[in-house]
């Protein structure tokens, strides 16, 4: 592998973990191409996932970036009651793997996880992640989200964010 190509990709995920962290909704939408897909499954048994959001039941599924921008709407304008307040977040990711696709695509794995502060209680989120990546400019756009959520007895609000 590059370790030229290892060392972009990393800051890129590094970058939107911080976009999302300091809630720069506007720097975090733009990472990702207008038709993109973002897929939290849910567990149909303890080691099974769905497969397939247009069948199948998922925790969060959106078909394209408006998904995730009706949702940071909502965050703006105070019409997300179960974001109010929004908690404070950082995101951790680690074990970055890259496969190089056809036509400068790649698909990028890694694990994830996300500890977040709000009404005087710490929580976590940890899981893994696969993305699809599309040269732009002189870096890359996400095409396509899928995240599986490993500790998925949730005791609190679940949003795109703590992803």
């Amino acid at each position: 592998m590059n370790a030229q190509l290892q060392y972009q990709i990393e800051q890129f995920f590094y970058r939107k973990s911080e976009l999302c962290d300091a809630k720069d909704w506007d720097a975090y939408l733009q990472l990702f191409a207008e038709q993109s897909e973002f897929h939290l499954p849910q567990w149909d048994s303890e080691h099974v996932y769905t497969q397939d959001p247009k069948r199948e039941m998922s925790l969060i599924y959106y078909a394209n970036r408006s998904g995730l921008e009706d949702r940071v709407f909502r965050l703006r304008t105070g019409k997300a009651a179960s974001a109010t307040p929004m908690p404070r977040t950082l995101h951790l990711i680690n074990n970055v793997r890259i496969r190089e696709l056809p036509q400068g695509e790649l698909e990028v794995r890694l694990n994830w996880h996300t500890l977040f502060y709000r009404l005087a209680t710490s929580e976590q989120f940890y899981g893994n992640a696969t993305y699809r990546l599309t040269p732009h400019n002189d870096s890359w756009l996400i095409t396509r989200k899928h995240v599986l959520l490993l500790n998925d007895t949730i005791n609190s609000v679940l949003d795109f964010y703590h992803l």
